[in-house]
């Protein structure tokens, strides 16, 4: 076993983690924890952020509706800060009750916005407020009883959303755990631990990709749900690093978690 500490708060927390050599699935070795993008790395910051009660809330609309635009205007190619503040706009207008047009929508999301005091344009507006206008109005008569995998069904019916933000969606305003967002931080990530294959691509084989991740977080006994969203953080906030090989960190870090 490795042993491993938390601290929260001033309070000092033991922990154990399985031998580095030991498999979490077949193929997969548990590794060190002092090593960026290991199973053990991914099992203490969960943990940790767990503990301080942190990454436990996804959704961040209101209503279904509102958390399937702030899904569609974010993703492939949105920087999340550009995707929130478009979604913040046109929740104020009160464009997300399913009834506004597609003029109206395109109006607010072409004006520009600023972010980090510069002034940036949306990117893709006419298309996604193709996509909002037609999709909006065709979820106002979804059913939230529908289980969470029944739900997505219904969301890949709706213009411009595909396997990742239908999950997104169910994720968010169900607190599902039996989906996952499988974008290009996860993807990365998996495959450094060797999850998924190199080749895998997400585009063609999603379903399968989620079952694989899955399987891993219920391995390491975690919630896909909060994993996925840690994964997604660390990954998108360590930028460049991220893609290259996994440096080392010293011990002493681990007590802070990040």
């Amino acid at each position: 076993m490795q042993q491993l500490w938390f601290n929260i708060d001033g309070d000092v927390q033991e922990f154990y983690v399985p031998n580095h050599v030991e498999e979490v699935m077949p193929g997969v070795k548990w590794g060190a924890p002092d090593e960026f993008f290991t199973p053990s790395f991914w099992k203490y910051q969960s943990e940790a952020q767990v503990r301080r009660r942190r990454y436990g809330k996804h959704r961040l609309g209101n209503t279904l509706l509102e958390e399937i635009a702030v899904c569609l205007l974010g993703g492939y190619g949105i920087p999340a800060e550009m995707g929130m503040a478009a979604f913040q706009r046109l929740r104020s207008y009160g464009t997300l009750t399913g009834h506004a047009t597609e003029q109206e929508l395109l109006f607010l999301l072409s004006q520009p916005f600023e972010i980090g005091g510069k002034s940036r344009r949306y990117r893709f507006a006419a298309q996604k407020a193709s996509y909002l206008a037609r999709s909006l109005g065709l979820a106002r008569d979804l059913d939230l009883a529908l289980s969470h995998r029944q739900l997505r069904d219904r969301l890949l019916e709706l213009p411009g959303i595909g396997p990742k933000t239908a999950s997104w969606i169910v994720r968010n305003y169900l607190d599902a755990d039996d989906v996952a967002i499988i974008d290009v931080h996860l993807h990365r990530a998996c495959v450094m631990m060797n999850v998924f294959e190199a080749k895998s691509d997400p585009a063609k084989e999603y379903f399968k990709l989620e079952d694989l991740f899955l399987k891993f977080a219920k391995a390491i006994k975690v919630r896909a749900s909060i994993l996925d969203a840690i994964i997604w953080d660390f990954m998108r906030r360590m930028g460049p690093t991220a893609r290259t090989s996994a440096p080392v960190i010293k011990p002493a870090q681990l007590l802070l978690g990040f």
